[in-house]
């Protein structure tokens, strides 16, 4: 049995309807943002087809609170001992491929599907992407994508650069900083592994609660410092992402046309998907998946 995980923040009839169709084939469990209003009638239907959801995070871009979710999802998955492969999908994802195709394709498979690169050697938006673990934020407080917000964390960089903050060394994590896409594929023992790492080194989660975009570094870096786990791992997680700026997003908000790029890639998953520039894109995808 195969579980997929949904990290959901907007649009409850889009993630309702995604959830429908990986149903039949998965076990199905959401979380919902807490600040997201989930009515009657959508609850009602998730109830009626035994798909599993929670809401108790109030999630917030940049924070550890995504990681949070996802850990919670996880643990709510492995009660089920029949699982034995999870997915983890955001809920602005569609599957570029049937439920049956997918869930064939990861049966009896131990591999690790996820990206990774090690933290000390990639720069993002001109920072070295290991200072959002070597310093501290405080991104559940702070709303990380305001004008304030913005300048808040150019000055946290400078302020902690200037007196050279190491929370690594403070916190005693010898652990080599790795970091990827938060939207994974693997078994349940890893899975497990990532869960009980965390749970018993409590000074890694002090580091991912004060650290920024977490979300994108505990499964890498719990991951990737095991040698018995990182030989498993493919750096393929078969999901196409446009990274440029399309419909006031980055990465895009896709539409028709990324359809024919879609179809021709090795994908089981495509992000972002959101009404109204997205609503042809999936249609035809679903009839395309008939």
């Amino acid at each position: 049995m195969q579980a997929i995980l949904i990290l959901a923040h907007k649009n409850i009839e889009q993630v309702t309807k995604l959830a429908l169709k990986l149903n039949t084939h998965f076990e199905v469990y959401i979380h919902f943002d807490k600040t997201m209003s989930v009515p009657k009638e959508f609850r009602n239907t998730l109830d009626d087809n035994h798909i599993h959801y929670i809401s108790k995070i109030d999630v917030h871009w940049g924070s550890w609170s995504i990681g949070a979710a996802t850990v919670l999802l996880m643990k709510e998955a492995l009660k089920n001992p029949q699982i034995n492969y999870i997915h983890v999908i955001s809920g602005q994802d569609w599957i570029t491929a049937t439920p049956q195709s997918i869930y064939n394709r990861f049966k009896n498979d131990d591999k690790i599907y996820m990206t990774y690169f090690k933290a000390t050697e990639i720069k993002k938006s001109g920072e070295p992407i290991i200072w959002w673990q070597k310093y501290y934020f405080n991104y559940d407080r702070i709303n990380r994508r305001s004008t304030f917000g913005k300048f808040y964390h150019r000055g946290l960089l400078l302020v902690q650069t200037i007196f050279r903050v190491n929370k690594l060394k403070k916190l005693r994590i010898d652990l080599e900083i790795y970091s990827g896409e938060n939207w994974v594929d693997m078994p349940r023992d890893a899975v497990e592994y990532c869960i009980d790492y965390l749970d018993s080194h409590p000074n890694l989660l002090k580091m991912l609660q004060t650290g920024c975009f977490s979300d994108e570094f505990w499964m890498q870096t719990i991951l990737c410092n095991s040698p018995k786990f990182k030989q498993r791992i493919i750096k393929n997680h078969h999901r196409y992402i446009k990274w440029e700026k399309q419909h006031g997003s980055y990465p895009a908000i896709l539409d028709m046309s990324d359809f024919n790029n879609i179809t021709k890639g090795d994908y089981i998953f495509a992000r972002k998907f959101d009404n109204p520039y997205s609503n042809d894109l999936i249609t035809q995808l679903n009839r395309n998946n008939k």
